[in-house]
């Protein structure tokens, strides 16, 4: 194989690379925050040190994992050097210039952290690592995905942390140490870049929980698995949990954390160019990639009502075929009469226990299926201020996609002549 055009193909962006050579054997292993920059230099410099020349002239192929950021690419391209021990990877001795994660399986509830001593002590060191902002990074990431501990002494009760979900409170005796163990297990799978083997056993736990109707615990089980599943395809894993959703479970009076909101608007101008919008919103925060436009196809004239259910119906449909996740409250940009007929058009499709919530412009009056009334939000609350963001960028998403097709239908009616 032509290792130069194999380059050409690969993408610019985070991962890790891997030298191979006439015999599939590994090389080197390294990473990069640009894939294709760092491997064409191996090529392009003609001065390069004996043994980078050496090395270069063995290599017959080359593979790469592309990563969503440079330090999640510092943690594969560690654990992967520690499996295959490839020939020309420089050995760093334990010294204390360079970093190590320490996994302290010595405590009951174990943390992890960086630490520059590696000591007998029956704690587990992955290391060591060569760029201590980058390890800081990818600490941060860790943390966003596994709630282990962070802090060094556990204090008596839960910090900051807890309530923002991203850790589990050992502190207070909110998590039993054989789950706790769970998680610690997981972080060690990860940590080794076994992420296919996490998420088969990620995957198990969370059908699990399901049929024993532990549902809060099968939502979070899901959060862990698109996180990683996102980091796999080369993707930024989705934000921690933060308070904001927290508030709105509470005001809202729903069963479990909000934490995958998906909102809808439609948008026509006397009947034209109807078009619907949907937004995604993860811990509330926007999910770009995923937002989804609809052409409305099957109402005629101007029926906010009917546009509102072809829109639901289309999405849920799809889902339910694709056996994709459904979210955990669905947002209307509407009054009272809008929430009912997209309650009504959700529950022909079957029991699907989706809370459903709306917002009406007027005096910005938020409902939800089951009350009576508005649920009286204070225009100073975060939930309120949350719904209301959600809203716009629908609406802002639906007016952008109404005005591509007018823009559309102009220009083919300027060159048709008509």
């Amino acid at each position: 194989m032509d290792v130069k055009k194999r380059i050409k193909k690969i993408p610019a962006s985070a991962g890790v690379y891997i030298f191979l050579g006439e015999k599939k054997e590994i090389l080197y292993i390294g990473k990069a925050s640009n894939l294709k920059r760092r491997l064409g230099s191996y090529f392009q410099n003609k001065y390069q040190p004996p043994k980078t020349r050496a090395m270069v002239s063995q290599i017959r192929d080359v593979d790469y994992i592309p990563t969503a950021t440079a330090a999640e690419a510092l943690i594969y391209e560690a654990s992967l050097i520690r499996q295959k021990k490839p020939k020309y990877n420089v050995e760093l001795k334990d010294d204390k210039s360079y970093p190590f994660l320490e996994l302290t399986l010595n405590d009951k509830f174990p943390g992890l952290f960086i630490t520059r001593t590696a000591k007998k002590n029956g704690a587990l060191y992955y290391g060591p690592y060569t760029n201590v902002k980058l390890l800081k990074k990818a600490l941060s990431i860790i943390a966003g995905i596994f709630p282990i501990r962070s802090c060094r002494n556990m204090p008596k009760k839960p910090c900051l942390k807890a309530h923002m979900g991203s850790c589990v409170s050992p502190c207070n005796g909110s998590i039993s140490e054989k789950e706790y163990g769970k998680i610690v297990s997981e972080v060690r799978l990860f940590l080794q870049g076994k992420i296919g083997d996490l998420l088969k056993r990620l995957s198990e736990r969370m059908r699990e929980a399901s049929r024993k109707m532990e549902y809060e615990k099968a939502l979070v089980l899901r959060d862990r698995i698109e996180a990683l599943s996102a980091m796999r395809r080369g993707r930024k894993p989705p934000p921690p949990l933060n308070k904001d959703i927290a508030e709105l479970k509470k005001d809202l009076g729903l069963k479990i954390l909000p934490v995958r909101i998906e909102a809808f608007d439609v948008s026509n101008i006397q009947g034209r160019e109807a078009v619907g919008s949907m937004v995604t919103f993860f811990s509330g925060r926007p999910q770009r990639d995923e937002y989804r436009r609809f052409r409305i196809k099957h109402v005629s004239g101007i029926d906010d009502y009917a546009m509102i259910r072809e829109v639901i119906r289309r999405r849920y449909t799809r889902i339910l075929k694709e056996n994709g996740n459904l979210p955990d409250l669905i947002l209307i940009d509407g009054g009272k009469a809008h929430l009912r007929a997209a309650g009504d058009e959700l529950r022909k499709l079957g029991p699907l226990n989706v809370p459903i919530a709306s917002i009406a412009k007027a005096k910005e009056d938020v409902y939800i299926e089951g009350s009576s009334g508005p649920l009286g939000l204070s225009g100073s609350s975060r939930s309120l201020r949350l719904i209301m963001r959600m809203r716009d960028e629908a609406h802002r998403f639906a007016i952008s996609y109404h005005k591509l097709l007018r823009k559309r239908d102009f220009l083919g009616k300027f060159k048709s002549g008509k």
